[in-house]
């Protein structure tokens, strides 16, 4: 699609490049820009929506005399503060501590919490522009029945400025009175270990730009990121879709991804990280024997996160274009390791996976 519906003009798109001085993220994660977009946005009596792909206070907790960080003991991953919870909090496996006060390593004081979440923009937001009222979406906020249609409706009916909120935003609203968008650490998604990656920030970036101006009014997108020049930010910036698909084809092409390839990703875990690695090697050697040499077999290899919920994960990637007994063998690797699941294994086989970690 080249032009909307009602053949009202896209957005205009503004790339704000955070490495600058000016935007420095030590003045805040709000750009001058933005916050002046924004300012006479609420004074015109219009709305904005502002984007920020990450929910909690901050991301982490570190200590600056020991460099400790505070992790969860189920998960290899940092706990995220919660201000309005009080409480540290894991994302995958729902653990919680109290906020420490010195740091459980060595007993420092000079503790701090670093990396953004919605709930840091909306202080900012509540600072910066204090006259606006300012609605925030997102996990935490949406938990109980009812709460997503309440908030939308809310902003619906002008009882708000500025809807900040996490991907949920991002499409399916469609305000009169929005004429600004902005989004804040564009490159979030970018930085996920996921051939995907550039895919769906372009995805989120045109579909959260296509939230403004879609009434009589213009519409006004302002998106802050620190790879300015990268191309799925640039060609989101102007709704290339053409450029940007010819792009991700090359490149999808030089690595051996979807669509040159087929890809099948096989998973184990347990809570025994030799048991789940010996497991691991087992099906890569099952699946050598029935793979020919065109194939590409990648791993094992620990996942991103190699520790969920007190068990570790191991991953095999296949990539292929014909293989006709590949179907079977899996088949059969799932036939032969359904007693394992009594010894606490988890064996998971996904054709072309929509997330690669």
């Amino acid at each position: 699609m080249k032009k909307r519906v009602n053949d009202h003009p896209l957005p205009h798109v503004q790339i704000i490049d955070m490495r600058d001085a000016e935007n420095s993220a030590a003045k805040g994660d709000i750009s001058p820009l933005l916050q002046d977009n924004l300012y006479r946005a609420v004074k015109r009596g219009e709305q904005a929506i502002v984007l920020l792909n990450r929910r909690g206070y901050s991301s982490f907790m570190m200590c600056r005399e020991c460099g400790f960080t505070l992790k969860c003991p189920n998960c290899d991953v940092s706990l995220t503060y919660h201000k309005d919870l009080s409480k540290m909090k894991c994302h995958y496996c729902g653990h919680e501590e109290p906020v420490p006060t010195v740091c459980p390593n060595c007993k420092s004081k000079k503790i701090g919490f670093y990396g953004t979440g919605t709930q840091n923009i909306e202080r900012q937001l509540n600072e910066l522009l204090p006259q606006a009222r300012v609605l925030r979406m997102d996990v935490d906020t949406t938990r109980r029945k009812g709460a997503h249609a309440k908030i939308i409706k809310a902003f619906g009916d002008h009882k708000a400025d500025i809807l900040l909120g996490t991907q949920m935003i991002a499409k399916g609203l469609d305000f009169p009175d929005v004429t600004l968008v902005g989004v804040i650490n564009a490159d979030t998604t970018l930085s996920i270990s996921d051939y995907r990656a550039s895919e769906r920030t372009f995805q989120l970036l045109t579909q959260v730009s296509g939230r403004a101006g879609r009434a009589d009014k213009e519409g006004h997108v302002i998106i802050q990121t620190f790879n300015p020049d990268h191309y799925a930010i640039k060609d989101a910036a102007v709704q290339d879709y053409e450029t940007f698909y010819k792009q991700e084809m090359y490149l999808r092409h030089q690595s051996n991804y979807t669509p040159y390839y087929f890809t099948t990703l096989v998973s184990v875990a347990h809570k025994d990280e030799g048991q789940a690695l010996k497991q691991s090697y087992w099906l890569k050697r099952q699946l050598q024997a029935a793979l020919s040499d065109h194939s590409i077999l990648l791993g094992p290899s620990p996942t991103m996160i190699s520790r969920k919920q007190n068990k570790y994960y191991y991953q095999i990637i296949v990539k292929y274009k014909n293989e006709p007994q590949l179907h079977q063998k899996l088949l059969d690797i799932l036939n032969d390791t359904q007693a394992d699941t009594k010894k606490g294994f988890t064996i998971a086989i996904d054709n072309e996976p929509q997330h690669i970690d």
